[in-house]
């Protein structure tokens, strides 16, 4: 205890041989405070310069969180220093505190040891389009102290512990920015002209502005993979972009589009099941005037169904492709709100 003439004076209390006063206390409180401003605007500063489109995104995601979280560290012991407490006398008290924590918080430390280790681990980094164990599939956002902030396609946010991302298995579809080959199973009717259906749906994959350019490694092909019940089933192995990679169903989709166009414009139908009638009588007739009049029923049928299907398909609409290319929505900010509907 102080006496009552120190306590008069703006001393609070002794640790050691150092003086707590009330001044003192308040210049490391201030000094606390500008650290923790200084680290916001820092951080804030580093994250407009990230959603420019930098060329070097996780780079700069490291140092905002350096910096953000050095800052902080620094102003807590510049202020506990400028408040007049002696770091050196909380020695033995700190390391007993610390096992007690480490005791109870091992999960707390657990997570935040993840978190720097995935902050500079180079092959994981914020942007990647992950697939975490468990079927997770998004975009990495943002690895915080806690949990590793993962948004979807379809604009859900969800968090995973730092250390299931480091001890379960991760595939990282864009590392450092490259891209993937992807197959795209199809099928056709027996009968059709194997050559035209690779020339027909190459054509179409290598128009589509999500296709990346060919080279020596990287080539678009069509394989026939099996002989199906009802036809042949193909497989489109294509290089896309990697924005497009990020977004796995709406490529699916759009290359399921484009097959479909290109194999209509040649006039190559899917497989159709095939089953063996053998009819006896129709409306009076037998043998082969039953089979002829049911033949000319079916094909006026034909011909209606086709002229119908033709109209469909004069106005035929990707979109898929145009999800693909439009600009992705910025991650941290909310989506925009609709207009009402008009009221009639």
């Amino acid at each position: 205890m102080l006496p009552f003439g120190d306590l008069a004076e703006g001393q609070l209390f002794r640790v050691g041989g150092s003086v707590v006063t009330l001044g003192s206390v308040a210049a490391g409180l201030a000094l606390f405070v500008v650290a923790c401003l200084l680290s916001h605007l820092v951080g804030s500063f580093l994250k407009k310069v990230r959603r420019r489109g930098v060329h070097d995104v996780s780079s700069v995601y490291v140092l905002e969180k350096v910096l953000t979280y050095g800052l902080i560290v620094i102003g807590a012991v510049a202020g506990l220093s400028t408040a007049g407490l002696d770091l050196s006398s909380f020695s033995l008290f700190a390391g007993a505190t610390g096992i007690g924590i480490g005791l109870g918080l091992q999960g707390v430390v657990k997570e935040f040891v993840s978190g720097l280790i995935l902050v500079f681990d180079p092959t994981v980094s914020v942007g990647d389009y992950v697939e975490v164990e468990g079927g997770a599939k998004g975009v990495i956002v943002e690895i915080g102290p806690r949990a590793t902030r993962i948004r979807t396609n379809d604009n859900l946010h969800i968090l995973i512990p730092n250390s299931h991302l480091i001890e379960r298995p991760l595939t990282n579809t864009t590392l450092r920015g490259d891209t993937r080959r992807i197959h795209i199973p199809f099928s056709v009717n027996y009968g059709c002209d194997r050559a035209l259906v690779r020339d027909a749906v190459l054509a179409a994959a290598r128009a589509s502005p999500f296709t990346l350019p060919e080279n020596p490694l990287r080539k678009s092909q069509v394989w026939l993979v099996s002989f199906g019940d009802s036809g042949l089933n193909f497989e489109l192995l294509v290089w896309p972009t990697p924005d497009a990679v990020k977004r796995p169903a709406a490529m699916l989709a759009a290359y399921n589009w484009a097959i479909a166009d290109a194999l209509r414009a040649v006039r190559i139908g899917p497989p159709v099941p095939q089953a063996e009638l053998r009819i006896r009588s129709v409306f009076g007739k037998e043998g082969d005037e039953a089979l002829a009049l049911v033949g000319a029923r079916q094909s006026r049928r034909s011909r209606r169904a086709g002229a119908a299907s033709a109209e469909v398909f004069a106005a035929s609409v990707n979109d898929a492709a145009d999800d693909l290319l439009s600009p992705d929505h910025e991650p941290d900010e909310p989506a925009p709100a609709r207009s009402p509907p008009p009221q009639t």
